[in-house]
């Protein structure tokens, strides 16, 4: 089956093929082919992770032809997913030169022709499934350590630190705690916390919750001392 492709170097290039590859494993359906080596020589840079199908289809045919041990030089035919590697022409094949296009019709072009029922239905269900999967992603977790400093040394450290825990709201667990010295008598309170980052800002923790009543009837100010993506 002969595949032709329309400027894969350009960005509507490339989101046409990656819309294509969303149905199928490989260029011509769900077997590699020379179709696939053809359109890998074409791609003159690694494809970019946000065209993610054809990231997962870069990488199969990559790992194959490693698989394959292609060396300079050297060309390589695939029939029935074994490799073969045989002598070819080193530069990649050129497709065939069309007539001038306008630029505004761009969008239009068909890229590997009109796709079958059992294509688009095929397509359709792999969108669903990829919607899905990306709804139950889990949001980010970061590790925070925070300084929280009393007003002198007769600040009560341990009303302070209720103060802080009793802080309670979703996506947020305080940690492990410690006191230690400032200096002239006085102690700041270290303390851990886990934060789901999608939930919890902890700029807005210190500003709307802890350096306001009534926590700051024992909190002077917080520092953020470490902050680490979980």
């Amino acid at each position: 089956m002969a595949v032709t492709f329309y400027n894969l170097n350009s960005e509507s290039g490339l989101q046409k093929l990656d819309d294509y590859l969303l149905s199928r494993s490989y260029i011509t359906g769900y077997q590699a082919s020379k179709d696939d080596i053809t359109v890998y020589a074409a791609l003159s840079t690694t494809p970019s992770s946000e065209y993610v199908n054809i990231s997962r289809w870069y990488s199969h045919i990559e790992a194959l032809l490693k698989l394959c041990g292609v060396s300079e030089g050297k060309g390589v035919k695939i029939e029935s997913s074994a490799c073969v590697v045989e002598d070819v022409p080193a530069s990649p094949p050129v497709a065939e030169k069309k007539a001038p296009v306008d630029e505004d019709d761009d969008d239009d072009m068909d890229l590997f022709g009109e796709e079958t029922e059992e294509e688009k239905k095929a397509a359709e269900e792999r969108a669903a499934a990829t919607k899905a999967s990306g709804k139950k992603k889990e949001s980010g977790k970061s590790s925070v350590l925070l300084d929280v400093k009393p007003w002198d040394d007769e600040t009560d450290m341990k009303k302070l630190e209720e103060a802080v825990r009793g802080i309670q709201m979703e996506g947020l667990l305080w940690g492990a705690s410690k006191l230690v010295p400032v200096g002239y008598g006085i102690k700041k309170l270290q303390i851990m916390m886990t934060i789901i980052d999608d939930l919890v800002s902890v700029d807005s923790l210190i500003e709307e919750y802890l350096t306001v009543e009534p926590a700051n009837e024992y909190i002077q100010s917080c520092d953020i001392v470490a902050f680490n993506k979980i």
